[in-house]
Parts: structure tokens; C-alpha cells; sequence
């Protein structure tokens, strides 16, 4: 089973700019109303789909409200990353930082208005 989410908004050329530029994902698909990415090493993708088109049924009409929703995206050197981020000039929601259950991480907030938490899994306190 394979699993990938799926966000109705119409700024997909924001959004393709964003998960591209900022965190080097990569075009799977791409037409007028429809735009699925992959991570850069393509083991997991996300849809990005433009509202009330008529090819899609009711329940994938509404847009996004850009809240309740939120990405984790687990990677090895976040240290390495966030500084790469801050020397783009990419806002950061949530500067890193360690937490006691093992987390550490850094957050920044996509087009939509959905949070990423970029993060590495270190052992709990």
C-alpha cells in the first residue's frame, strides 16, 4: 500500500515553486488542474489539485482552508538543511531546536498555509 496526500488550492505555480526551490522536491505529474511531486529521492509524493474543476467529483471540489494540516518531513542532517533554508532567505515559522522526546527540529509554512516540521530523530531525553 502506498500512501500520498492531497492538497486542493488554486496557487499551484506558488506551490511548485516552493516544494522546488525550497525543498528540492521533484515534478512527477503536472497538467492544467493537477500537480504531484515527489521528495527528492522519490520515496514519497504529494498532490496538489486545483478547486471546483469540473473532471472532479463533489468531495474534491473545496479549497484548502490553510489550516488543521501539517507535513513532517524526516531528513539526516537538519542542522545542515535549516542553515541552507535561513542562507535562501526562507522564513522560518519555528527556529530548531531539540526536543525531549527526540526531536530535533525547525518548522516553515508552505503557500497553502500548511506547516512543514523538518526533522531529525535523535534518542529521547
Amino acid at each position: 500500500m502506498k500512501l500520498n496526500a492531497g492538497i486542493i488550492t488554486e496557487k499551484l505555480t506558488e506551490t511548485k515553486e516552493f516544494y522546488t526551490n525550497t525543498l528540492n522536491f521533484g515534478v512527477s505529474f503536472e497538467n492544467d488542474f493537477y500537480l504531484l511531486m515527489h521528495t527528492p529521492d522519490k520515496s514519497a509524493e504529494i498532490g496538489f489539485l486545483k478547486p471546483n474543476h469540473p473532471s472532479q467529483q463533489p468531495i474534491f471540489q473545496l479549497p484548502f482552508n490553510g489550516k488543521g494540516a501539517y507535513l513532517t518531513i524526516e531528513i539526516e542532517e537538519v542542522d545542515k538543511f535549516y542553515q541552507e533554508l535561513k542562507n535562501k532567505g526562507v522564513a522560518i515559522e519555528i527556529e530548531i531546536r531539540d526536543e525531549p522526546w527526540g526531536d530535533r527540529h525547525f518548522a516553515i509554512v508552505d503557500p497553502n498555509g500548511i506547516g512543514i516540521d523538518i526533522v531529525t530523530y535523535t534518542k529521547p531525553e
